[in-house]
């Protein structure tokens, strides 16, 4: 699983049958201290994420193990959209927030 920041929207209007009616989140990996890494992922969103949220992703085959991507030809899910996270007591992210430094 990874941390990442909902960037954009995808849209593709010929796709494969299993893929319609997805949608499709460009997502910006981002790193513990919530700072863009440069990778990128066009994800399925399986929770209703928005541009601008936190979320949590996965790739590979797990990508596959969601109620929504489930036997579909899917490498990547948006499975979590994320409230807060700290690293060592500190918090790094809280939704509607600015990320905050100790």
């Amino acid at each position: 699983m990874q941390l990442g920041r909902v960037t954009g929207t995808l849209v593709a209007s010929r796709k494969e049958a299993l893929m319609s009616g997805m949608k499709f989140l460009v997502v910006r990996q981002i790193d513990e201290d919530n700072s863009e890494t440069g990778s990128y992922v066009v994800a399925v969103d399986a929770v209703g994420a928005g541009v601008g949220e936190v979320v949590l992703y996965a790739s590979g085959s797990s990508a596959r193990q969601t109620e929504v991507t489930r036997d579909r030809p899917c490498d990547a899910v948006i499975m979590a959209i994320v409230d807060s996270w700290d690293v060592g007591g500190e918090v790094r992210y809280h939704k509607g927030e600015e990320a905050r430094s100790g």
